[in-house]
Parts: structure tokens; C-alpha cells; sequence
């Protein structure tokens, strides 16, 4: 008998993911419409300005920024991807035997970040302001 598949067993399994999707699709209109419903509604010209801190606003908002912002964040992300990729790796690493080839894939992939990190390093990329 363990050739014959138990079709109620695999509809069972389904039914926690239907209720989850159900509730992931309808939870979002109705949170907006019970917003909409019960906020209070102002039609004054405050409303609609900016604010900054109760000082009254001055000068255009569209300004220039420096280009090394951006690069601050993309260092951020890089080596926050990094202890995304890392993190699990090593709590599975505490636990069981990990063999040889996944200790030298880890290796190899923390020199690559750290390649990245001194490239950073060697342009100057990580100082504030020059």
C-alpha cells in the first residue's frame, strides 16, 4: 500500500497555505477602507505644506547630492548581504559536521567580500569627506 498516494493528506497540507493567502489578499484592502473610514478629513491649507520641523519652509526641496552617499550604501548593502549569507551557514556549521567543500566554499566567498571591503578601502571610498 505505500504506492497509493493519499489525496486527503496532500489536500490537508494545502489548506494552512489557502487560509495564509486568503488573509495576505484580503487583509490589505480592508486595513486601507477602515482607514479611510474612520480618519478625520482636513481641508486646510496647513495641510498641504510642507513640513520641517515647524519652520516655515524656504528654498527649493530639489537639491544635489553628493554621488558618495550612493556609494555608502551600496558598501552597506554588499556587507549586509553578506551576514544574510553568512548567518545561517555558520548555525549550521555549529551544530553538525560540515565537510571540507562547504568550509572552502565559505572561505572562498568571505574572500571575495573581503577583496570588495579592501578595494573600498584602497579608493578611499569609505572616508566622509576628502
Amino acid at each position: 500500500m505505500s504506492g497509493i498516494i493519499d489525496i486527503s493528506n496532500i489536500a490537508n497540507s494545502y489548506i494552512p497555505v489557502a487560509i495564509i493567502l486568503i488573509v495576505a489578499l484580503v487583509m490589505p484592502p480592508m486595513t486601507m477602507l477602515i482607514i479611510k473610514l474612520i480618519s478625520p478629513r482636513s481641508k486646510a491649507s496647513a495641510k498641504y505644506a510642507t513640513y520641517e520641523a515647524g519652520s516655515v519652509p524656504r528654498g527649493n526641496a530639489r537639491i544635489q547630492f553628493n554621488v558618495e552617499y550612493y556609494l555608502y550604501a551600496i558598501a552597506f548593502v554588499l556587507f549586509d548581504i553578506e551576514v544574510l549569507f553568512l548567518y545561517p551557514w555558520a548555525t549550521i556549521f555549529k551544530g553538525h559536521n560540515i565537510d571540507f567543500i562547504a568550509t572552502v566554499e565559505m572561505l572562498v566567498f568571505i574572500f571575495v567580500v573581503l577583496f570588495g571591503y579592501v578595494y573600498l578601502i584602497k579608493k578611499e571610498a569609505l572616508k566622509w569627506m576628502k
